[in-house]
């Protein structure tokens, strides 16, 4: 059983970038709240793909929970019954939790789509725990760090339901965004445990030192650029999607601190590659480090000097994870091998 824990371990780790590129997309298309209710839409298992499927009906058949947009609000069935030829409030209450009434079948299914692959991830997940038994005798930290890779998950899927129940609120959006990079830490672990053989290299205190603050370095750009995300979100919603060239504008101190530590972070990563060939770690995985950097970059530049082009606000967030995966995995291994003083 255990040759088949290890590809689990991947196979989580892929879905999980597959969850925050999906994430990416629907804050993209602004498609959060194209299912008002959670976990079902619309008070469906499968959302509608017609306005009229959520618009009041006579002589229709309804079950508790399902939602329809009448008078441009929210109503919720509170219980199951056929409708009549006129409306009965009494089978009707307002839906509670939020006032966002609209329907888009684009945004619907983008979002549904969004939670399917939440909800795909959560299945080899899930297997991997239950394989993890197997290590509890040689290898406990296993079992742990996968177990606690499961309760993250329910977390995980708690605060998407807080999301959008709060309509779409920025700061527990970019929560639930820094608790997949959690996950996907975690995860990362749990695959760096399962190695059968790490490379003995002796590294100095000074390169662990510069790159574990090259690590955190990244967190703080995640941070800072979810906090440059919010103010792009509260912009689309004064000036309009189609007025793209005013989202920056002005631009925060937020937006000058991020885009100026983003130097800082190239001059870091350079230095660490080069110190790496001085000393011959071979530690290759730096160069992608460096591209992803790259990327990062430019995809920041066409964002802000060209009006956000198509793509470039989601590629932006999965490149900074997939930076940060490169990065910390990396950091495992070099902090596992023995240190000796600069």
């Amino acid at each position: 059983m255990k040759k088949y824990f290890r590809p689990l371990v991947i196979t989580s780790i892929i879905l999980i970038y597959l969850i925050i590129i999906a994430g990416a997309v629907v804050r993209m298309t602004g498609s959060g709240m194209g299912c008002p209710d959670w976990p079902k839409c619309f008070g469906y298992y499968i959302p509608p793909t017609e306005e009229t499927q959520i618009q009041w009906k006579p002589d229709h058949e309804y079950q508790k929970g399902f939602i329809v947009i009448l008078d441009e609000e929210l109503r919720i069935a509170t219980k199951d019954f056929t409708s009549s030829s006129i409306y009965n409030a009494s089978n009707w209450e307002p839906y509670a939790k939020h006032d966002y009434a609209k329907f888009n079948v684009w945004h619907t299914w983008i979002e549904y789509i969004n939670r399917l692959v939440t909800v795909l991830s959560g299945i080899p997940i899930l297997l991997m725990f239950i394989l993890s038994l197997w290590f509890w005798k040689e290898k406990r930290k296993i079992t742990l760090f996968a177990g606690l890779t499961i309760i993250a998950m329910a977390f995980q899927a708690w605060l998407g339901k807080i999301v959008v129940d709060s309509n779409l609120l920025p700061l527990r959006i970019t929560v639930h965004m820094m608790v997949a990079f959690i996950i996907l830490a975690i995860l990362l672990y749990v695959l760096f445990l399962t190695k059968d053989k790490i490379k003995s290299i002796e590294f100095n205190t000074t390169f662990k030192s510069i790159l574990l603050f090259s690590v955190v370095l990244t967190l703080i750009q995640v941070g800072l650029g979810t906090q440059v995300r919010q103010y792009v979100d509260e912009q689309i919603k004064t000036v309009g999607e189609l007025a793209k060239s005013e989202w920056l504008q002005p631009p925060t101190m937020t937006f000058y601190i991020h885009r100026s530590f983003s130097i800082l972070v190239v001059v870091i990563n350079t230095w660490l590659i080069w110190y790496s060939k001085k000393m011959q770690f071979g530690l290759s995985k730096l160069n992608w480090v460096l591209i992803l950097i790259g990327l990062e970059a430019l995809t920041g530049i066409l964002m802000y000097y060209f009006d956000f082009p198509f793509l470039s606000q989601p590629l932006h967030l999965v490149l900074s994870s997939l930076l940060f995966g490169v990065q910390f995995y990396m950091m495992l291994e070099v902090f596992k091998n023995k240190t000796i003083e600069a």
